[in-house]
């Protein structure tokens, strides 16, 4: 099945589970009623932002929107994965884990190319993220205060606000990152 349909069929779901029209989802995310009905469709495939926008406007982890049926146990090859891109095409995700069930964190790789950034509009209130670098070089900027990360070097901050990816090293950054929602909020 096709990232977009996914999308669309949990974003569908979702907002029927809460009762809303599309004018009203429409409104609590800011986004217009014509691009929600294209997603809900699978004639759109969202920007990561969109996806973050809708996720917060419906107050459910961004991976709610991406989730398939989960078994026990299962291995996850990266081919496998629908890539999500940022603004641009230089920056792609990698879900390998959704947010449920049992799991209140996602589990991502990104890769940014040389020389590129991407923003990310904030995560939900409290969310944290770990990162960890695999290969590349990684400026992170958070609250305007910019960490350098290498190979190896890994972070975490509260992700609730803004914060951006620089990829300033010398080969294409690919980074774990881990978005973890508190079950106490």
């Amino acid at each position: 099945m096709e990232i977009s349909q996914i999308i669309g069929e949990n974003l569908n779901r979702l907002r029927k589970e809460r009762a809303l029209s599309l004018g009203q989802l429409a409104e609590l995310c800011d986004i217009s009623k014509v691009l929600l009905s294209q997603i809900e469709k699978g004639d759109n495939n969202p920007t990561i932002n969109t996806i973050w926008k809708i996720a917060n406007g419906l107050k459910v982890p961004y991976t709610a929107l991406l989730e398939k049926p989960e078994h026990d146990t299962y291995v996850i090859s990266k081919k496998d994965i629908p890539v999500q891109y940022g603004e641009k095409e230089s920056y792609r995700t990698f879900c390998y884990y959704t947010n449920g069930g049992n799991r209140n964190f996602e589990l991502y790789q990104i890769e940014l190319d040389v020389g590129e950034q991407a923003t990310c509009i904030g995560h939900s209130e409290k969310s944290e993220e770990y990162i960890m670098v695999l290969s590349g070089e990684l400026t992170l900027t958070v609250k305007d205060e910019e960490y350098v990360l290498k190979k190896d070097d890994a972070i975490s901050f509260i992700a609730s606000t803004e914060h951006s990816y620089y990829s300033n090293g010398r080969e294409t950054l690919k980074a774990v990152i881990l978005n973890y929602y508190p079950t106490n909020i």
